[in-house]
C-alpha cells in the first residue's frame, strides 16, 4: 500500500531529499557487504587450513596414548592447556576482530630425570594441537563478528534496494502528477477568467 503523503512542493522536495539521500548510501552500504564477504571467504579459507593443522597435531600426540600410563603422576593435558590467548585488532569495514597471535602455557615443573624422555614431546605435540585450537576459535569469533555486520548490511541494502527507492520515486511521481494537473487547471482557470474579462469590456466598449 503506498505511504500516505502530502501532494505539495514541499513534500516533493522532501521526497527528492531522501532519494538522493538513499542513492548515495546504497553504494557505500554494497561496497561494505563486498568487503564483508571478501574477507570472510578468505577467513573461510584458513579456517579450513588450520582445521587441517589441528587434526594433525591431534593425530600426532595420539601416537602417545599407549604409554599415557608411563607419565609417572605428570597431568600432560592440564600442563597443555593454556592460560590466556593473546589477541590483537583489526578493522574490516568498521567492524573491530580480534587477530591471532600467542597462548600463554603454564609453566611445567617436573623432574627430567624422574620422567620418560618421550614426555617432552608428548607435552609439546599436545600444547601445539591447542594452540591451533585457539587459533580456530579465534577465526570463528571473526566469522561470528562479521557474519552480524553482514547481516545487518544485506537487510538495510534490500531495505533501500526494495522498499525506500522505490516508494521514493513513486512518490515523486505522483506529487508531479497531482502539481501538473493542478497548473493545466489553474492554466484553464486563468483562461476562462481571461476571457469572461475580454467579454466584458467588448461589451462595455
Amino acid at each position: 500500500m503506498a505511504e500516505k503523503i502530502k501532494l505539495t512542493r514541499p513534500e516533493l522536495k522532501r521526497q527528492r531529499d531522501a532519494l538522493t539521500r538513499f542513492e548515495r548510501y546504497l553504494p557505500m552500504l554494497k561496497l561494505k557487504q563486498q568487503q564483508l564477504q571478501m574477507t570472510m571467504r578468505q577467513i573461510e579459507r584458513e579456517r579450513q587450513k588450520a582445521v587441517k593443522a589441528e587434526a594433525e597435531a591431534r593425530r600426532k600426540f595420539g601416537s602417545y596414548k599407549a604409554v599415557m600410563n608411563d607419565m609417572a603422576g605428570i597431568n600432560v593435558a592440564d600442563l597443555a592447556d593454556f592460560k590466556e590467548i593473546k589477541t590483537s585488532s583489526s578493522n574490516v569495514a568498521g567492524v573491530a576482530i580480534p587477530v591471532f597471535e600467542s597462548v600463554v602455557f603454564p609453566d611445567a615443573h617436573y623432574s627430567l630425570f624422574g620422567t620418560p624422555a618421550w614426555v617432552d614431546r608428548a607435552l609439546a605435540d599436545l600444547r601445539e594441537a591447542n594452540k591451533r585450537r585457539a587459533r580456530l576459535d579465534i577465526l570463528q569469533r571473526q566469522t561470528d563478528l562479521l557474519q552480524k555486520e553482514l547481516t545487518k548490511i544485506v537487510q538495510r541494502v534490500n531495505l533501500f534496494e526494495k522498499v525506500k527507492i522505490p516508494e521514493s520515486r513513486e512518490n515523486i511521481r505522483r506529487i508531479r502528477i497531482q502539481l501538473g494537473d493542478e497548473m493545466t487547471s489553474a492554466v484553464g482557470r486563468a483562461k476562462i477568467a481571461k476571457n469572461k474579462l475580454d467579454e466584458a469590456e467588448g461589451q462595455a466598449g
